[in-house]
């Protein structure tokens, strides 16, 4: 079969470049429950975290926790410098800074979070546009972000590939007419779905054959 090759790449960024303690993600869910009077258990912070067995909104719906609220209350509690201190480099990420074609970032984590993450990790540099999805730009599925990215990159033709690590990622890469490059960090049995793509590896260092 003929390794297909790629003229513009797309990354999301949670999960599939970097990642977070787990300390991080027990305190702020801590916070978070303490003012919603909800004390959420391990699996139900996992899920919340990681998109595990599904949307994230139903398992709030499932604790009897109102997602709006607790979106507002999640986002009202996150400290930038404390999230960019906590975040790691996965150490396959690296395959990013070799790519000799426009790289693009598009992520569902909020601008005033992505910033100081990229400028701790020190990996900004590695994008030639970075799109910070919002209600305005749409979200992963929808296409919008992605195009969005890759039209600032001078990058709209040619044959290209999103590298993400949930379903919403692979949508929007075939909304958005590219390739879907599936990355499973923790295993199909615990994300409780297996996500299909037209890539589907369980590290970066896998697409290595397609730079």
């Amino acid at each position: 079969m003929k390794t297909p090759s790629y003229d513009r790449w797309a990354f999301d960024l949670d999960g599939t470049l970097v990642d977070v303690e787990d300390s991080y993600v027990r305190a702020l869910l801590g916070r978070v429950g303490e003012r919603l009077g909800h004390d959420f258990s391990e699996r139900e912070a996992e899920a919340l975290w990681h998109g595990f067995g599904g949307e994230r909104n139903d398992t709030l719906a499932a604790a009897g926790v109102d997602p709006e609220r607790f979106w507002d209350v999640f986002h009202d509690e996150e400290d930038p410098e404390a999230r960019a201190d906590a975040t790691f480099l996965y150490e396959d990420a690296e395959l990013v800074a070799g790519i000799d074609a426009p790289t693009v970032l598009v992520t569902h984590c909020q601008r005033y979070l992505t910033e100081p993450v990229l400028s701790a990790l020190d990996i900004g540099d590695w994008f030639d546009a970075v799109v910070c999805c919002t209600a305005e730009t749409g979200w992963k599925p929808d296409p919008r972000p992605v195009e969005r990215a890759l039209s600032a990159a001078g990058a709209r033709e040619g044959p290209g590939v999103l590298v993400g690590d949930s379903v919403h990622d692979i949508g929007a890469a075939h909304n958005a007419g590219l390739d879907g490059a599936h990355v499973e960090r923790h295993g199909h049995g615990r994300r409780g779905r297996c996500v299909l793509g037209d890539h589907r590896v369980d590290h970066l260092g896998e697409l290595g054959p397609l730079v």
